[in-house]
């Protein structure tokens, strides 16, 4: 089978170590800074990063619609941390533009400061899944077709609706494939 295309918005975040989770999943990763750039890829990351920055980018490369159009086409998506709050339905503190494609409430820096930064082991089917949180936000109010992944704490931390995944905290910091696996099998 040949590697697939997996593009990783290319706003502001950690798209290096995105592009190491993907490699050791077998997949090819694409920037994304441009409406074009979503063409012939399979799947799409949006990484962590701060959520007003990445949504005026957004908004600065009129990207809003394309994102919105490629989700419509049935192709997967992960937002991982910052990425999360802009799957979510409603930002409830210091709102920024989401694309509303995930039935959650996203809360965000919930867990405090970059100081405040955490690791923990996720109550979830995925034996050991190590979740490491820096500034993240939480996710409420999950709708009836959202499905819980994973919980910390019993709370939310990785969720999926449909073909849209997000997780509040960094899989792309541990050496787990298992969730960008998730996102490639998504893809079909």
């Amino acid at each position: 089978m040949a590697r697939r295309s997996v593009g990783i918005l290319a706003i502001q975040g950690d798209i290096e170590a995105h592009a190491r989770a993907l490699a050791r999943v077998e997949a090819d990763a694409v920037a994304v800074r441009h409406a074009e750039d979503l063409e012939g890829i399979c799947a799409l990351i949006l990484p962590g990063g701060e959520s007003t920055t990445i949504s005026k980018g957004l908004e600065r490369q009129g990207l809003y619609e394309p994102l919105e159009a490629f989700a419509k086409a049935g192709r997967p998506i992960l937002g991982t941390c910052a990425g999360a709050v802009l799957l979510a339905r409603e930002v409830e503190n210091h709102p920024v533009r989401s694309l509303g494609l995930l039935d959650v409430v996203a809360v965000r820096n919930a867990y405090g400061t970059q100081v405040d930064s955490f690791a923990e082991v996720a109550d979830s089917k995925l034996e050991n899944l190590r979740c490491v949180f820096i500034r993240a936000p939480r996710l409420r109010r999950p709708g009836p077709e959202v499905l819980v992944l994973a919980r910390v704490d019993g709370w939310p931390v990785f969720v999926r609706q449909g073909k849209i995944l997000a997780t509040t905290f960094h899989p792309e910091l541990g050496d787990d494939p298992r969730i960008h696996g998730l996102l490639l099998e998504l893809a079909g």
